[in-house]
């Protein structure tokens, strides 16, 4: 899986650079959100600009994401969905769960 990171005030931006995000290639994402928590991290953002398409799997490593940073006293937000990614969120009620945010600049200021 392609991950490229980086960190803007103190925020790690996990920037997915794959255009599906599913049982091929969740499990490298689940473990890279894991490893930043454990390594002390407290803000995490995921951005899926470059996400087209998510399944089951893909949604359930966000989760597991999440459920890392509660267990951390951290946060993760997630930016830039395309349409059919927010779908998925949307008929699953994820998008009650996550804050979801149009852009990595707008999830950044809300960490503030």
């Amino acid at each position: 899986m392609n991950l490229v990171n980086e960190t803007r005030n103190d925020v790690v931006i996990l920037y997915v650079k794959e255009e599906r995000l599913d049982a091929h290639n969740s499990a490298e994402l689940k473990s890279a959100v894991q490893k930043l928590f454990e390594d002390g991290k407290k803000n995490v953002l995921v951005d899926l600009k470059d996400v087209r398409f998510i399944d089951s799997s893909g949604l359930g490593a966000l989760v597991s994401g999440f459920k890392n940073a509660i267990s951390h006293q951290g946060n993760l937000k997630l930016s830039s969905l395309q349409s059919q990614v927010k779908s998925m969120f949307e008929l699953t009620r994820l998008h009650r769960v996550f804050e979801i945010f149009p852009s990595s600049m707008e999830a950044i200021e809300n960490f503030q």
